[in-house]
């Protein structure tokens, strides 16, 4: 059945107070339609932790806030719940990265059109790889995307979402725009001064390559002058052998000392390239799920210490 007919379905059988069913494992979360069990407050559904985050910094407790992508679940490949997609038809906005979910996308194009913010439309985004574009196939065009979508790991870029996010909430609930304002400006302080903590401790640095298991860093490597060489572009697809034989001969190449994993993802590939290579492996956050402790602020400031190591950075 469409999304747009298990939605009126769920509607007109008075479900669209619902839960929102964690994707995988992780705790069940509530998806409330606005006016329901949050009281009066706006509900904003996030449809990942970045986006979470950053909601719940401008949002402060002015805003009922949800997410779609329970903690320990690999955002890319998200199903939907019927009581999910009922969540967005009811929120007052969801906010999500066009072309990063399929099922999101068509989740709010179908039933919450009007009601979107999309944070790749908030600022400049870079062009998908050529290798993005060939996994991508039918997906990418269908949803009509040829940018990478993890805009989130450049703080400067993510400052500027911040900014227009604010904005939409102000429109939505002019009752606290003055609030909204107010926090935002915290928030784009704090990833003003994250993006300065980057910007100098990757200045100066013995080598400026990153092997990392998912090409998912292509922000960080642009704004911080950094060459990215991914082993796979999809973080759940493995590598053809003719794709790791290319990164070990770059690796070798560029004197890498360290093959970059994620925590969501298989280090087999890795680490068998790690051992061809002399290198060995550490973990680079995506920060596609909510960090184990800590934040945002706190995961990326992790990813820097990982940085200056592996890199040889002295500044």
């Amino acid at each position: 059945m469409p999304y747009k007919a298990r939605f009126l379905s769920l509607l007109a059988g008075g479900m669209l107070l619902a839960t929102t069913a964690a994707c995988g494992s992780g705790a069940a979360q509530t998806a409330a339609a606005p006016g329901g069990a949050a009281g009066d407050k706006p509900t904003v559904v996030a449809a990942f932790y970045p986006l979470q985050w950053l909601t719940e910094q401008i949002a402060g407790q002015d805003v009922t806030v949800q997410t779609l992508t329970a903690p320990g679940v690999e955002p890319h490949d998200l199903e939907l719940t019927p009581q999910q997609v009922a969540g967005v038809g009811g929120a007052t906005m969801t906010v999500y990265i066009k072309g990063l979910q399929p099922a999101v996308d068509e989740a709010v194009e179908q039933n919450a059109a009007d009601k979107g913010f999309d944070a790749a439309a908030a600022v400049q985004t870079l062009p998908a790889t050529a290798e993005e574009e060939a996994e991508g196939g039918e997906a990418a065009h269908e949803h009509e995307v040829s940018y990478d979508p993890h805009l989130w790991l450049d703080p400067s870029r993510f400052a500027g979402v911040a900014t227009k996010l604010s904005e939409r909430l102000a429109e939505a609930d002019p009752a606290h725009a003055q609030d909204y304002k107010e926090r935002t400006a915290k928030t784009v302080a704090a990833l003003g001064a994250l993006d300065q903590e980057f910007t100098k401790g990757l200045a100066t640095c013995s080598t400026r390559s990153i092997v990392t298991a998912h090409e998912a860093f292509g922000y960080l490597a642009n704004r911080y002058k950094l060459k990215q060489v991914g082993i796979s572009i999809d973080p759940e697809a493995e590598p053809s052998p003719a794709r790791i034989a290319e990164v070990a001969k770059v690796a070798k190449a560029e004197k890498v000392t360290t093959i970059f994993t994620e925590a969501l993802v298989s280090t087999k590939v890795a680490e068998v390239l790690a051992t061809e290579v002399g290198a060995k492996t550490a973990v680079l956050d995506p920060m596609e799920s909510q960090p184990s402790g800590g934040d945002y602020l706190s995961a990326m400031r992790g990813n820097l210490t990982t940085l200056r190591t592996a890199l040889g950075c002295t500044a």
